[in-house]
C-alpha cells in the first residue's frame, strides 16, 4: 500500500508541473493578446464563451459549476498581468455584494467596497473604478429599487449579471441562548426573507435595518448583547460565531446582480438585453408597445414599473429580454418599440449568467 501510495504521489507530483508549465504559457498567450488589443481588455462575451465550451466538454469527477470556477480564477489572474480590473460595490467588505463581484471578476479583480448603490455609480462613472455591481432584484423580496432608479440616467451600461444563492446565518460575538439577544441588526431584505424564522425563533428581538448585512456584522461585532443576520464571508471577515445557519424562509432564495460599466459586449451565443421604457398615457398603451416582442418571437424575462418621478402616477418600465440587441429579430423589435413608446433607452446587450 505504502508504495502503491508513493506512485501516485509521484504522479500528482508530475501532473502539477506539467498544470503550472499550461498555467504559465497560457498567461503569456493571454499576455500577448493584450499587447494587440485596443481598448477594453476585458470581454465579457469571450470569457462567457469559453466558460460554457469548458463546461460542455468537462467529463468529470469534477462538477461543471467547479471547473467554471477554476477556469473563472485562470483568466482572472491571467488578465491582471495586463492590469487588475477594479470593481466598485456595496461594502463594507463581506456583502453579499462583494460575493458577487469576486464570482464574476474572478479574486485578482482589486474590490472596492462604497457605503451607498450611489457610490458604486459615481465611482464608475468618474473612472475611478472599471466597472460595479450592484443588485438588482432577489427572487423572494422582488426589485431592489434604488439600483433601478439610477439606470435610466446614467451612461453607464449593463455588460453582465450574476447570481448568487442567499443564505443568511444568525451570528453574535461569541455563543450565546437565543433567547438571550434583544436586537438584531440586518439589511431590511435580510431582514424580510428571514421573517418569519425570526418570529419563531427571536419573537421579542427588535430588528433594527442597517445599511448592509456587513455593516451588520461589524455592528454585532462592537456592541454586546447584539446579534446580526447575514451571510458566511461577513462572519468570517468580523471574527462572529454563526449561532444558526440558512435561516433564510425560501431555501432557493437567490439575489440578480448587474455589471455596469463604460463597455458593450459583443453577442456571445446567449445573452440579454434590458431597457427601460414608459408608455403614452393613452388606453391599451402597455400592451401595444410591448407586442413587437412577441410578433418577433422575443422572450420577456422580466417587466417591472418604477414610478418616474417626473410626473404623478407615471410609470417607467423596467424590461429584460432574451437575446442580444444585435441579433436580427430583437434589432426589429427593438426599431418597433422605439417607434411606440414614449420612451426608451436600451440599458445594454450581455452574455447570460454562466456562473
Amino acid at each position: 500500500m505504502s508504495a502503491e501510495l508513493d506512485r501516485l504521489r509521484e504522479q500528482i507530483d508530475q501532473l502539477n508541473v506539467r498544470i503550472l508549465e499550461s498555467l504559465n504559457e497560457r498567461a503569456k498567450l493571454a499576455r500577448a493578446i493584450g499587447t494587440l488589443k485596443v481598448g477594453q481588455a476585458y470581454r465579457p462575451e469571450r470569457e462567457a464563451q469559453v466558460l460554457r465550451r469548458i463546461k460542455e466538454q468537462n467529463q468529470g469527477p469534477l462538477s461543471d459549476e467547479t471547473v467554471a470556477l477554476l477556469f473563472r480564477e485562470i483568466m482572472s489572474a491571467c488578465l491582471a498581468i495586463e492590469r487588475p480590473i477594479t470593481v466598485a460595490y456595496l461594502g463594507p467588505k463581506g456583502t453579499f455584494s462583494e460575493t458577487a463581484a469576486m464570482k464574476h471578476f474572478g479574486h485578482a479583480g482589486v474590490g472596492t467596497p462604497t457605503p451607498s448603490i450611489d457610490e458604486v455609480y459615481r465611482k464608475v462613472q468618474s473612472g475611478e473604478a472599471d466597472f460595479g455591481v450592484v443588485p438588482v432584484e432577489n427572487s423572494t423580496e422582488g426589485a431592489v429599487g434604488r439600483s433601478l432608479d439610477l439606470m435610466p440616467n446614467t451612461p453607464l451600461k449593463v455588460c453582465g449579471e450574476v447570481l448568487i444563492p442567499i443564505h443568511h446565518h444568525l451570528m453574535s460575538k461569541g455563543k450565546r441562548e437565543l433567547a438571550s439577544i434583544p436586537r438584531v441588526f440586518s439589511h431590511s431584505q435580510s431582514l424580510a426573507q428571514c421573517h418569519e424564522w425570526l418570529n419563531a425563533n427571536l419573537p421579542g428581538a427588535e430588528r433594527i435595518a442597517v445599511a448592509s448585512n456587513a455593516e451588520a456584522a461589524r455592528r454585532a461585532a462592537e456592541e454586546p448583547d447584539t446579534a446580526a443576520v447575514a451571510g458566511e464571508a461577513a462572519a468570517l471577515h468580523y471574527g462572529l460565531d454563526v449561532l444558526s445557519s440558512n435561516i433564510e424562509d425560501e431555501p432557493n432564495n437567490t439575489t440578480r446582480f448587474l455589471v455596469l460599466g463604460d463597455y458593450e459586449p459583443m453577442p456571445s451565443g446567449k445573452d440579454k438585453t434590458s431597457l427601460v421604457l414608459s408608455a403614452n398615457n393613452r388606453a391599451g398603451a402597455v400592451y401595444e408597445m410591448l407586442t413587437p416582442f412577441a410578433t418577433r418571437g422575443v422572450s420577456m424575462t422580466k417587466f417591472e414599473s418604477r414610478p418616474s418621478r417626473v410626473a404623478l402616477w407615471d410609470y417607467l418600465f423596467f424590461v429584460d429580454i432574451e437575446g442580444h440587441r444585435d441579433d436580427a429579430n430583437v434589432a426589429a423589435a427593438l426599431a418597433e418599440v422605439g417607434k411606440i413608446a414614449g420612451y426608451i433607452k436600451v440599458l445594454g446587450s450581455y452574455p447570460a449568467a454562466v456562473l
